[in-house]
């Protein structure tokens, strides 16, 4: 794959064969970012566990002090007294029965987090495997499936993110742009990171966080010492 003069410059910037303590990782991710838009920054963390194994799945949520600047469409599948509440909390789209049989209907999603209460996890079912497919099936783990949508969706709007680990083992996150500065950005990591680190299953051995990356959008990976 051939990359631009511009990557290959700001790419020698970077030493691969060093880990960077946080503060000069985010440091080097402004100076990379080569993108004329405001980049993403994303870590990358590889985690030391069997994903073939049932219980050792790694799925929370992380609470982030500010907010990612991702604008996430939030669907919430509720009765029609929850609905109006967590419309009026920011939802984006709200419904019951009536947005499940349009979504079977359609097999369209168009939006990006699900959260429904409790109630309607059973009719649910009907769309589960699409749902499940597009990694938006409301799930206890994640904290999407809950009794106080108002709070939920509040808290996603504010900065709260849903991460788990791929099949590889490896949990992507964006924690911001990198017109948020390095202040909001550390911030945001290290939630990140506790957040990943409450989620260690039990049953995991031996070194549990391998690596961590950091990069912005199109940006040269920086490995963080850990």
């Amino acid at each position: 794959m051939k990359r631009s003069k511009r990557y290959q410059t700001v790419n020698q910037m970077v030493d691969t064969t060093k880990a960077y303590p946080i503060d000069e990782a985010l440091e080097l991710v402004a100076q990379t970012a080569q993108t004329k838009f405001d980049s993403s920054v994303d870590v990358h963390i590889h985690l030391g566990i069997d994903t073939k194994k049932a219980n050792q799945q790694v799925r929370s949520t992380a609470q982030l002090p500010n907010p990612t600047g991702r604008k996430n469409v939030i669907a919430v599948i509720a009765s029609e007294a929850d609905q109006a509440k967590a419309k009026a909390a920011g939802a984006d789209i709200v419904g019951g029965d009536d947005l499940i049989q349009k979504i079977k209907t359609t097999q369209k999603i168009d939006f990006d987090i699900a959260i429904a209460t409790p109630e309607m996890m059973r009719s649910l079912g009907q769309i589960a495997k699409l749902l499940g497919t597009k990694g938006v099936m409301p799930n206890p783990k994640n904290e999407t499936v809950t009794a106080d949508v108002v709070k939920t969706v509040r808290e996603l709007k504010s900065g709260k993110v849903a991460f788990r680990a791929d099949e590889t083992g490896n949990i992507h996150q964006m924690i911001g742009k990198v017109s948020h500065g390095a202040a909001k950005l550390k911030a945001n990591y290290i939630a990140l990171l506790e957040a990943v680190r409450r989620a260690k299953p039990d049953t995991a051995k031996g070194e549990y966080i391998a690596n961590i990356t950091l990069a912005s959008t199109m940006g040269p990976g920086i490995r963080v010492s850990l």
